[in-house]
């Protein structure tokens, strides 16, 4: 801990904690800090003037970053017969139903994204307490409840990034990797910051968006000016 502790430290050096960095400029020192041995994520933070607890001002979503995110996504479907077909074909990499179903409840979960046709929500439903929480509960404003399983496994793969607010009015996103080029990291990060704007919900008042930082795995947080990621 001591030695993350030092290297976080170093790395925070010529960063001013108070300042807020056009995004090219904030893009940059996070790229050059990112020196882990492993190809770190990029990751984005907001703070909405917003209150989660509220049902008029919940903010979640769904958006594919024209660049990707650079992870590899494990996707599961819910789905039979010719559909489970299609999903398999699509190149999931679970496909099923109640034999899923019972495996999720004994606490495999080896997938990032959860999709389901409608008609398998019978099913899917009594799993809500354990994919509830974990943020994998299909949805169909997120288009992971669906009749086109391929679609939506294309899209999970394909750079697709779930949002929702958190509390404090929170927001937070990998969008992207270190190895990524500065102008492919800016327009993932644009793109996320629109589709969130677009998301702004009825009940939000004053200020919509207050804050926006970037950081990488290992790397310090740097505060980003609002003007320059908004379109």
């Amino acid at each position: 801990m001591a030695f993350v502790g030092k290297r976080l430290k170093k790395a925070a050096e010529g960063i001013d904690r108070n300042k807020n960095y056009p995004l090219a400029d904030a893009v940059q020192l996070i790229k050059e800090r990112a020196t882990a041995k492993f190809d770190e994520t990029i990751e984005v933070a907001l703070n909405l003037g917003v209150d989660p607890r509220h049902a008029d001002q919940m903010v979640r979503g769904a958006v594919t970053l024209p660049h990707g995110t650079g992870k590899t996504v494990r996707v599961a479907v819910f789905a039979k017969g010719d559909k489970a077909d299609a999903a398999k074909a699509a190149g999931a990499d679970l496909v099923g139903a109640d034999d899923l179903a019972a495996e999720i409840q004994a606490g495999n979960i080896n997938f990032d994204r959860c999709i389901a046709t409608p008609d398998m929500m019978v099913v899917v439903g009594k799993l809500g307490k354990v994919l509830g929480p974990r943020g994998l509960m299909p949805n169909p404003k997120l288009g992971t409840v669906t009749a086109n399983v391929a679609e939506a496994i294309k899209a999970a793969k394909g750079g697709q990034v779930q949002f929702r607010v958190e509390k404090a009015g929170v927001m937070q996103a990998g969008v992207g990797k270190a190895s990524f080029s500065p102008e492919a990291l800016e327009e993932n990060i644009k793109a996320f910051v629109d589709a969130v704007s677009r998301a702004k919900p009825t009940g939000a008042k004053g200020t919509y968006l207050k804050k926006v930082a970037v950081s990488s795995s290992m790397g310090p947080g740097i505060r980003v000016e609002v003007s320059s990621v908004v379109s």
